[in-house]
């Protein structure tokens, strides 16, 4: 089979780096648009597709070869997508490398649902720049985006970050408290600002409090693919109000996601439909509506 690019059209505003050429090709090989023994287009074909110069289509063919997905790069004929390609997921990345391209890509479905349990939403926030910014742009355009956000209440002791020394007042739980509160607003004012731009964009944004504190985070997308990745915890010191604040916390940009997708094996399928039917029960029975303010 050879396959072109009659599926997939690029917005020729910006000329795309051969890195970017080469996420594109990659999410394409690993969300399986294209499969072991399917033929690239030429580069003269790519080149035109992506508006470049054919020397960064090769190096992104170069960087695809030493990833292991593509074979014959170097002969004369397009080369082929290399048998016994990694599943997306396979190779699990740091959550700030991996959510962005995912959201991206969530968003191009006619309704977004994302459902999400985390313990603040700083990478979700920033995460979510470039599904917006595309919104913004009128390249993407769902009929409605719905978002659910589960996080700690403020009313609970946390598990982390916790001081390493207790003391009475807990400045960490008031940082963290501060962080959770700031950062939620920012993403719900981003969430609604996309109606301000596209009124027709049905836009739905709700936190609810969990009354324990989750030890991982998971991204839920659409119902088709959950990702998941564990809070790792370490002593770290951070500067607050004029002190040094020595602690246990997580690093939760760090922690690497896995993906499972439905319709990629009967495990996946079953870890993403039970993974949504956890949220849901927790969304609908012990957690509560959470203010965002101090």
């Amino acid at each position: 089979m050879v396959v072109t690019q009659e599926n997939v059209s690029v917005n020729r505003s910006r000329r795309l780096s051969s890195q970017e050429i080469a996420d594109i090709l990659r999410e394409r090989i690993r969300g399986g648009e294209l499969k072991a023994g399917d033929r690239l287009p030429t580069q003269a074909e790519l080149a035109e597709e992506f508006g470049v110069e054919r020397g960064a289509v090769r190096q992104s063919l170069r960087a695809l070869q030493e990833d292991g997905l593509l074979t014959n790069v170097s002969k004369g004929s397009p080369p082929r997508i290399a048998e016994h390609t990694p599943a997306r997921g396979d190779q699990p990345q740091p959550t700030m490398v991996a959510l962005g391209p995912r959201l991206t890509e969530a968003f191009s479905a006619p309704r977004v649902k994302i459902d999400v349990v985390c313990h603040t939403s700083e990478t979700l926030m920033m995460a979510l720049s470039e599904p917006l910014r595309l919104i913004h742009e009128g390249r993407v355009l769902p009929e409605s985006i719905d978002f659910r956000v589960l996080m700690p209440s403020r009313d609970i002791a946390l598990a982390f970050p916790v001081l390493v020394e207790e003391e009475a007042g807990d400045p960490v739980h008031q940082r963290w408290l501060q962080m959770r509160n700031a950062q939620a607003r920012v993403l719900q004012n981003n969430l609604r600002g996309v109606r301000k731009v596209h009124p027709h964009i049905d836009v739905r944004v709700a936190f609810r409090a969990l009354p324990f504190t989750p030890p991982m985070k998971l991204y839920l997308l659409n119902g088709e693919e959950a990702l998941l990745g564990y809070y790792m915890l370490t002593r770290r010191e951070e500067e607050y109000e004029g002190r040094v604040l020595e602690m246990y916390d997580a690093l939760g940009s760090q922690s690497l996601l896995f993906s499972s997708l439905k319709g990629m094996g009967h495990r996946d399928t079953a870890f993403v439909e039970e993974s949504q039917k956890w949220f849901d029960a927790l969304w609908e029975t012990i957690t509560t509506d959470m203010a965002l303010s101090e």
